[in-house]
C-alpha cells in the first residue's frame, strides 16, 4: 500500500517475520504471580516485542551492567527482561524494577 509523506509516494516496508518466544522458569513463576492486569498488558507488550522489539511504547533499552540483556516496560512499574538469540526472544524475569535489578546482577 502505499504510503504518503514528503516527496515521492514510497511502498511500505514489508512486515517483519515475528520473533519466536521462551520463557524461563523464572519467568513462568514471576508472571504467574503478577495481577491479572499486569498479564494482560504483559501479554499485549510480548506481542508488540514479537513484531518489533524497538516499539516505542516498550521504551527498550540494554541493562545496565550487562552485555545481551534487554528490558522493555509493560507498564511505567513493571518491566520484562529478556535476550535476543537469533529469531528467538527468551523472556527471562517480569516484574517492578526490584526484580530486574537481582537480573542485572546474575
Amino acid at each position: 500500500m502505499p504510503v504518503r509523506g514528503r516527496g515521492p509516494i514510497q511502498s511500505s516496508p514489508k512486515p517483519k517475520t515475528p520473533f519466536k518466544v521462551s520463557r524461563t522458569e523464572s519467568f513462568a513463576k514471576d508472571f504467574k504471580s503478577l495481577p491479572k492486569e499486569i498479564q494482560q498488558r504483559a501479554e499485549r507488550a510480548i506481542l508488540l516485542l514479537t513484531q518489533d522489539p524497538l516499539y516505542p511504547s516498550l521504551r527498550t533499552k540494554k541493562m545496565k551492567g550487562t552485555t545481551d540483556i534487554w528490558e522493555a516496560s509493560v507498564s511505567m512499574s513493571y518491566r520484562i527482561s529478556y535476550q535476543l538469540v537469533g529469531d528467538k526472544i527468551i523472556l527471562r524475569r517480569i516484574g517492578t524494577h526490584d526484580i530486574l535489578r537481582s537480573e542485572a546482577r546474575s
